[in-house]
């Protein structure tokens, strides 16, 4: 009786489907931590009867239990989520000192504004805005074997790495135009209608964004 040698260690082959599937559920926690936590926080302290600032405030707290979640199940820090927390909290101190509710709304403008220039200033390395944030999407999709491998790229195909800086650009653009748009909308409209406005116009542009990154990782072979 003999034993057939196992084959080395490859990435487990997925379906279109399962791919597909782990992706949502990457994304859709995404949305509860940074979307539908804060803004339905905010407008249901509101509705209890608290303050702007107390309502901000507890909208943008609600977020903790989620970083907890990942940070222990992960056993990594996620820096992107520790980044814009600690963002949102120096707005509240700030917020506390000036007792302008304003300020806590320009708050989301500091967070996007340091981001795109954060993803900007990547362009200078060698580990770009998107080749970091691929390394989540790739291993939820193909597992951290077909992440290594796809990554490996990187070393060996000058066009690879072009097209991760188009992209990390084009975010990084982005991200600094919502900033500006949040900062005209902050002081512009009546301070409880900001949130939501500001929430409408950041899925405009971040389904813009989405949009190109589809269309440009599929044509030039970025997509797994």
């Amino acid at each position: 009786m003999t034993v057939e040698a196992s084959s080395p260690a490859t990435p487990v082959e997925r379906t279109h489907r399962e791919k597909t599937a782990a992706l949502r559920k990457h994304l859709v926690l995404q949305l509860l931590l940074e979307l539908v936590l804060p803004l339905g926080g905010y407008y249901g302290l509101r509705a209890a009867g608290l303050n702007q600032w107390l309502s901000l405030v507890g909208g943008a707290l609600l977020a903790l239990p989620m970083i907890g979640y990942t940070l222990v199940k992960q056993r990594r820090v996620d820096p992107l989520a520790l980044f814009t927390l600690s963002l949102v909290l120096l707005g509240a101190l700030t917020s506390m000192v000036t007792g302008d509710p304003r300020l806590m709304l320009v708050r989301d403008s500091w967070i996007f504004g340091a981001l795109g220039l954060w993803v900007l200033g990547s362009l200078l390395t060698r580990q770009p805005f998107m080749r970091s944030m691929a390394r989540t999407i790739v291993t939820v999709k193909i597992g951290a074997e077909g992440h290594r491998q796809w990554d490996s790229r990187w070393d060996t195909e000058p066009a690879f790495r072009r097209h991760l800086r188009v992209v990390t650009l084009v975010w990084g653009l982005g991200f600094c135009l919502d900033a500006v748009v949040r900062v005209i909308l902050a002081y512009s409209l009546p301070i409880d209608s900001v949130p939501l406005v500001s929430t409408l116009q950041w899925l405009v542009v971040l389904g813009g964004l989405i949009a190109f990154h589809i269309r440009y990782v599929t044509k030039h072979g970025l997509k797994v």
